[in-house]
């Protein structure tokens, strides 16, 4: 590989990017890493889960700070690394240089936004162009997103993903048969994954987002009935308070990473650490000061939605 895992990683941490042909390699190397972990990556604990980051970079160190540094801590990232933020080219960076060193301590699942044609719109695309001058890095980078499991299982018991169900799939073992290495579908099995929602409903109702489906209490009770689990996490909806508990069973809970998201929403962000016997403790934490001056420095440059 290139000049040193190291050393790069001691360069992004300063928000410096990569040149763009190690990003090139970087990138070749964890397709090869992914390419070979399941649509369903089993992970042991003890291990800690965060949810989206969305290009918050300084905030994503701040995370490293609060909850271990690779390898000491081990890591599940839910999805949703990129776009909105505005450093999603040194998160996917640094994300992925640990990934390349620590392989077995981090495992990267695919989230609605490592898409191209998603990107191409919240702002990774431009991003790149700005940043390098072209799309090399975009396509890189977006390439690679193809390679990223669909979940993950903690010691046979916690399901990760990113969105949600979908009521294609009744057991875990359809996801792991499923076809991955592609763009993310507008429909099937696939798009549920990463773009369904928990409601307080019953069972299946058309999602407003447009793409995946709302899923309610008796759904996730089956789901985790029919597969041995005990508590379904997952990421992809903002919650302010950091993560969110749903159903009587409290059988699902989302975890959000990304503090004061798109720099005005307020919310706190939180992570989950599982320890060796599954008991869960979440550690909240705030946006830095760092992002807060960068977002202001930037905020009149590049329009953000939720």
């Amino acid at each position: 590989m290139f000049g040193g895992l190291d050393a790069a990683i001691e360069r992004i941490r300063q928000c410096k990017p990569l040149p763009e042909n190690d990003m090139r390699d970087l990138c070749d190397h964890v397709k090869h890493i992914m390419g070979e972990e399941s649509n369903s990556q089993p992970v042991r604990s003890p291990v800690t889960v965060c949810g989206d980051i969305h290009g918050q970079f300084m905030d994503l160190l701040e995370l490293f700070a609060q909850g271990g540094e690779v390898p000491l801590t081990s890591y599940i990232f839910m999805g949703d690394f990129v776009d909105r933020g505005h450093h999603s080219v040194e998160t996917i960076t640094l994300l992925f240089l640990l990934k390349a060193k620590y392989p077995h301590a981090m495992t990267l699942i695919r989230g609605n936004h490592e898409s191209r044609q998603v990107t191409r719109v919240y702002g990774f695309y431009d991003e790149c162009v700005r940043k390098y001058g072209n799309a090399n890095v975009w396509k890189y980078v977006t390439d690679a997103f193809d390679f990223m499991p669909l979940s993950a299982v903690i010691d046979e018991q916690v399901f990760c993903v990113h969105g949600g169900l979908s009521p294609d799939i009744s057991t875990v073992d359809q996801i792991r048969m499923m076809e991955r290495k592609c763009e993310i579908p507008h429909t099937g099995s696939f798009c549920d994954l990463v773009w369904s929602d928990p409601d307080e409903i019953d069972t299946w109702k058309v999602s407003p987002r447009g793409a995946g489906w709302l899923f309610g209490h008796r759904v996730a009770t089956e789901w985790n009935h029919a597969n041995g689990f005990e508590l379904i996490c997952r990421a992809h909806q903002l919650v302010q308070e950091g993560h969110k508990y749903m159903f009587h069973d409290k059988s699902l809970v989302t975890v959000w990473s990304a503090p004061n998201y798109c720099y005005r929403c307020g919310n706190v962000a939180t992570i989950m650490a599982f320890d060796e016997h599954l008991d869960r403790s979440v550690k909240i934490f705030h946006d830095t000061p760092m992002t807060r001056q960068q977002s202001l420095a930037q905020a009149s440059a590049i329009q953000y939605f939720l």
